[in-house]
């Protein structure tokens, strides 16, 4: 069998990273193909776990957009695919690189396998254009890798066959496991850790969850510490509505290591990213999500987070939740630790023993 695992973010390879050392250890043939849709920020993380790509794709281009990213992932992929002979295509998540792939293994007829399927916000349109994305994918990967229960009904919601859909924990949690033990012991910090990036957010959104940040911070004394997303937008309304708060630290984006030793010590954290919502439980933190909609509902149902909505008074109110957390008796619901060793059974075997969350 030989297997290729497609990327191109930061977030992707911190995901597949676990899954690629599980098809190593097993000796299983594994062709690693990034695409560079973010080419500093994946070449970060692929620096903290040793991976080089056998293929790089080198798509970046300044200002690109969505059709840009998949014209390229379509006609680059579809070369590799039919050089390489490859039996099975992984991809993770919700990316362009991602649906872009799996359509192009799909139109060669080569098996897909998607790595976090069936999470769902229910709204096209937001996480944009994730949710479209992963829908896609799921409609016909081979394997549905669903990190939870609740993937798994997702996708059985929406027709997908039985036989398809595998829970296996999120990977996210394996990954989190294996680089915990670089981390150094850090001292418990009384801060937010803040970040924000969503294009959907930029705007009066943004500017109203920041507000909110910044009047509760004043009136608690809690500092902020935000790694500042290099998007030009982002940057524009973070330092307007925080540049001349006395309590926030605005710094510049920060490499994964550091940026765990962050959440590590953190009080609690306040994000719209999808990934941190799954990284903070793993840490033990409490986690603020700035979004409307989310497709991990599982943080807030087990108790480890809230969605606050972007309502200044919405936030507001989170925050108040989060300063009386307790994570006593609460288990992590997005994984074991295990879910690489389930997704490459799977494609050795057919089976595996399920992940309970």
């Amino acid at each position: 069998m030989r297997v290729a695992i497609a990327f191109g973010t930061r977030p992707e390879v911190i995901k597949i990273a676990p899954v690629y050392f599980e098809l190593r250890n097993r000796r299983i043939n594994t062709l690693m193909v990034a695409t560079a849709q973010h080419r500093e920020m994946m070449d970060m993380m692929l620096e903290v776990f040793k991976i080089k790509p056998d293929i790089d794709m080198n798509i970046m281009v300044h200002n690109q957009t969505l059709n840009y990213v998949a014209s390229e992932v379509f006609k680059k992929m579809d070369k590799v695919l039919k050089d390489e002979k490859i039996d099975v295509l992984l991809v993770q998540g919700d990316t362009t690189t991602a649906m872009a792939s799996a359509m192009a293994a799909f139109h060669n007829d080569i098996k897909v396998g998607h790595i976090e399927a069936g999470l769902r916000s229910k709204n096209i349109r937001d996480p944009f254009p994730e949710e479209m994305n992963r829908r896609v994918i799921d409609v016909f990967a081979d394997y549905a890798f669903a990190p939870t229960r609740k993937a798994k009904d997702n996708l059985e919601r929406e027709g997908v066959e039985r036989e398809r859909i595998f829970v296996t924990g999120n990977t996210v949690v394996d990954a989190l496991q294996m680089i915990s033990k670089k981390l150094p012991e850090v001292e418990k910090g009384d801060y937010i850790l803040v970040t924000m990036h969503r294009r959907e957010n930029i705007g009066e959104k943004m500017e109203s969850v920041l507000k909110a940040l910044k009047k509760f911070s004043k009136e608690s004394g809690i500092k902020i510490i935000f790694p500042v997303h290099k998007n030009p937008r982002v940057r524009e309304i973070v330092f307007k509505i925080l540049g001349d708060c006395k309590n926030a630290k605005l710094t510049d984006p920060v490499n994964y290591m550091e940026f765990l030793k962050l959440l590590k010590s953190c009080r609690f954290v306040v994000t719209d990213s999808g990934g941190v919502q799954e990284e903070a439980p793993s840490f033990g933190k409490f986690a603020v999500g700035v979004r409307n909609t989310t497709e991990r509902p599982e943080l807030v149902e087990s108790g480890w987070g809230v969605l606050a909505g972007t309502s200044t008074e919405g936030v507001r109110k989170a925050l108040e939740k989060a300063l009386n957390f307790s994570k006593s008796g609460k288990e992590n619901p997005f994984g074991d630790g295990r879910a690489s060793e389930r997704i490459v059974d799977i494609l050795v075997k057919g089976k595996t023993e399920e992940f309970k969350g």
